[in-house]
């Protein structure tokens, strides 16, 4: 049941052509149109009877009841105003309909009487040339769902996470399609938890490269430590990414373990395939941040080490300069009597001995890694 073929496509466009837009899916909404639903649909064993979108929800849940099956409703970011109606018609919470109104939710699982509400927040792999101090690595949306006894809604928050993909490939497969609403919220939680898996995939690639780049030293005309800034900005990536993986944990522990009259048992068992990967996506996430804690500490060690040596050189150069301004001070103090300043040989005798003593002492501190 994975779909990680498909969301390795998504999550990484440029890889790919991009393919015709298919009619009567679900969308990103039209910014000209005068609704948020894009796509309205009733199925009757596991195919789609009625639809698209010029069918109003009202006419939509009135034909399930009267003839069986169910309607999937998908929108995108629609206001309180747009959302009233679908709410009243459906019977939906007031608290779920504001949590799915204004978007920004944890990810959770709530029961309104005869309703699950879910939110999942989905991850959005950026792709960039160079991973620098201020590039985005991953792009969040949101995706609330609604199941009851007869419907599923769909609420999209943000450009990405269409599921115009995941309608699509379940209306080719009508035996999972034709096990109800819990089918769809299983496919969407499969479809989400895939995408972290590839994201996941493609910041691993960035730690890779963070880390080669911390371990191989600085590059020819960069700063030391100038890796501390990527690292930095792919740890609050990251920190992103593990806020929308870690309260996953629970509502799909849930779904998968605790019998609900509106999952389906077959359907059920699937869910364990999604818990299961989730948590391993989860272990990784967290991996990804011990790891960047220890990167950034190497890189900072690695700065440290570098001025350590930069002072001991100064040093050292210091010490070598203060024999010529010692033996200069002396001979400056413009002493009447001072025996060596009438010795025929006292001037070329000073400067031998300079040099002397300042080739004597660079050799020393040479000898001991400091030059």
């Amino acid at each position: 049941m994975s779909m990680l073929p498909y969301l390795r496509a998504a999550v990484r466009p440029s890889l790919r052509k991009s393919s015709p837009a298919q009619p009567g899916y679900d969308t990103t909404r039209d910014p000209s149109a005068s609704s948020a639903v894009v796509d309205c649909a009733v199925y009757r064993d596991g195919r789609r009877v009625l639809g698209p979108v010029c069918l109003t929800p009202r006419e939509a849940i009135r034909r399930v009841r009267e003839d069986g099956g169910f309607v999937w409703i998908g929108l995108h970011e629609p206001t309180g105003a747009e959302f009233a109606g679908i709410a009243a018609t459906f019977g939906l919470h007031p608290l779920a309909v504001e949590d799915a109104v204004h978007a920004h939710q944890r990810p959770k699982l709530e029961r309104y009487d005869d309703t699950l509400f879910t939110v999942f927040k989905t991850i959005h792999y950026v792709e960039h040339a160079e991973l620098t101090a201020t590039s985005e690595v991953v792009e969040t949306g949101e995706v609330m769902c609604f199941t009851g006894p007869d419907f599923v809604i769909t609420v999209r928050h943000g450009g990405q996470g269409s599921l115009k993909g995941l309608r699509h490939r379940l209306q080719d497969d009508p035996d999972l399609l034709s096990k109800g609403p819990s089918s769809v919220l299983h496919s969407i939680a499969d479809h989400v938890v895939d995408g972290y898996i590839a994201v996941a995939a493609a910041v691993q690639d960035d730690i890779d490269e963070v880390e080669s780049a911390v371990f191989a030293g600085p590059a020819k005309g960069s700063t030391r430590g100038g890796d501390a800034g990527r690292i930095y900005q792919l740890k609050r990536e990251v920190l992103e990414f593990k806020r929308a993986v870690a309260p996953l944990l629970r509502p799909m522990e849930l779904l998968s373990e605790r019998p609900m009259r509106l999952v389906d048992p077959d359907i059920q068992k699937y869910f364990r395939d999604v818990a299961d990967h989730l948590a391993r996506v989860h272990e990784q996430v967290v991996g990804f941040d011990e790891l960047l804690n220890s990167i950034l500490q190497a890189n900072l060690a690695q700065a440290t080490v570098a001025q350590n040596e930069d002072m001991r050189k100064i040093t050292s150069w210091a010490a070598i300069i203060a024999v010529p301004t010692m033996i200069c001070g002396v001979y400056g103090m413009n002493f009447e009597h001072m025996p060596e300043l009438q010795w025929k040989y006292g001037y070329p005798m000073v400067m031998a001995s300079i040099v002397g003593i300042c080739f004597t002492i660079h050799r020393a501190l040479r000898r001991h890694g400091w030059l």
